[in-house]
C-alpha cells in the first residue's frame, strides 16, 4: 500500500477523503533507525501542480517543516532564495540519496528514488540521518497546528 493511501486511510475518521485530496495535509516525519524527528509539520505535494510549484515563492523554510513531493525522482532550486537538505525515499520509506545543503539555482536527482522530502538545510546533519533508514509518516492532527 502506498504511505499516503495507508495515512489517508487512518484520518479517514475526522476527514472524508475528497476534503483530503483538496486539503493541505500535514505529516510527521520520524527517522525509525536513528530515533529523531526530521519534520513535525511536512506538507504533501501528490498532485501536479502541488508538484510543479515545490517551494518556489517562499522566504525559507522553518525548522521542523518541509515538503515531500511523491512520486518525484528529481528536483530543482531554481528561482528559490535558500538551501535545502534532500532525501530520496524508496517504496518502502528507505533513504536511497541525501543531498546536504542544496542552494538555489540546483538540480538534483535519484533515478531509483520513488519520492523525495525537502527539508531546512542542516536537518540531515542535525538529525545524524544516514543511508538506508528507515523514515515513518504520520497525520499531524489539524487542531494541534
Amino acid at each position: 500500500m502506498n504511505p499516503l493511501t495507508r495515512i489517508v486511510s487512518g484520518v479517514r475518521s475526522w476527514h472524508t477523503f475528497g476534503c483530503l485530496a483538496d486539503s493541505d495535509v500535514r505529516l510527521k516525519v520520524k527517522n525509525l533507525t536513528r530515533n529523531t524527528v526530521l519534520a513535525s509539520c511536512l506538507e504533501v505535494a501528490n498532485t501536479g501542480s502541488k508538484r510543479n510549484k515545490g517551494l518556489l515563492g517562499r522566504e525559507r523554510l522553518a525548522l521542523g517543516e518541509g515538503l515531500w513531493i511523491l512520486p518525484c525522482q528529481a528536483v530543482h532550486t531554481f528561482w528559490m532564495n535558500f538551501p535545502i537538505d534532500l532525501i530520496y525515499l524508496n517504496r518502502k520509506n528507505q533513504i536511497q540519496k541525501l543531498v546536504r545543503g542544496v542552494p538555489p539555482w540546483r538540480m538534483s536527482a535519484c533515478l531509483w528514488a520513488h519520492s523525495v522530502i525537502e527539508l531546512p538545510s542542516g536537518t540531515i546533519r542535525n538529525t545524524q540521518t544516514d543511508l538506508g533508514d528507515d523514515l515513518d509518516f504520520s497525520a499531524v492532527s489539524l487542531s494541534s497546528r
